[in-house]
């Protein structure tokens, strides 16, 4: 098994690491039919798209924007004109459902001496409410946003916060995340990386990779405690 040495903090990724990203489209199934499952991976690849493409171009605006954006384009390409359903899918984007083991990994992590913290796109506001959702709060030192920067991820500045806020060094941390480029990005910046794999997806062609690949993060902290 592959052990990491000398890690002070755990730092993940929100969506798609804690947060089930297709929860929202989920609680909402009955109202888009055949089409639920087309427009929630459509609504999360053009949420994505968007965040590069403004970085890319210096166009920022916060994550709660680019996702209304991204669930726009996914409805328009499916043809769905519903402005009720569009309201009630992009607020259930604040109480999305969190992965079972989360809570219970987190707590682990924390009672083991570890600083726990997420590092995402999401907006404060967005982050927030996903954390009171989930009910997450007691068990994270800190929730970190890329919105004090004004850039998204993969940009190096989005990794360099957590070491800041945090108080600690590259290889003191272990950083977790579902979403494979992300996980090749904080492996370039030199961070520890979990990939959580949780769908069984092919590795990413990009210049570094993560350390391990896990399915869930039940497997974490095995890597991280000693």
């Amino acid at each position: 098994m592959t052990k990491f040495i000398g890690i002070k903090a755990c730092v993940f990724d929100a969506y798609g690491t804690l947060f089930d990203v297709h929860s929202a489209v989920g609680k909402h199934r009955a109202g888009l039919g055949d089409k639920a499952d087309a427009v929630s991976g459509l609504w999360r690849t053009k949420q994505l798209e968007y965040t590069w493409q403004r970085t890319i171009v210096d166009r920022y605006v916060d994550f709660w924007r680019v996702t209304a954006d991204g669930l726009d384009f996914a409805l328009d390409a499916h043809g769905v004109d519903d402005s009720a359903l569009r309201d009630d899918l992009l607020h259930a984007y604040l109480n999305l459902d969190c992965y079972p083991e989360v809570q219970g990994v987190l707590g682990t992590l924390k009672e083991a001496g570890l600083q726990t913290a997420i590092l995402s796109n999401g907006s404060p506001m967005m982050l927030e409410a996903a954390v009171e959702s989930a009910g997450i709060g007691d068990v994270l030192d800190a929730t970190i946003s890329v919105d004090e920067l004004g850039l998204y991820k993969p940009s190096p500045e989005v990794y360099q916060l957590a070491m800041d806020d945090l108080g600690v060094g590259r290889g003191q941390v272990s950083f977790q995340s579902s979403n494979a480029w992300d996980a090749a990005a904080a492996a370039t910046f030199g961070f520890r990386v979990a990939w959580c794999n949780r769908f069984g997806l092919a590795r990413e062609r990009l210049p570094d990779a993560p350390d391990v690949e896990i399915r869930t993060l039940e497997e974490l902290p095995a890597i991280v405690l000693p």
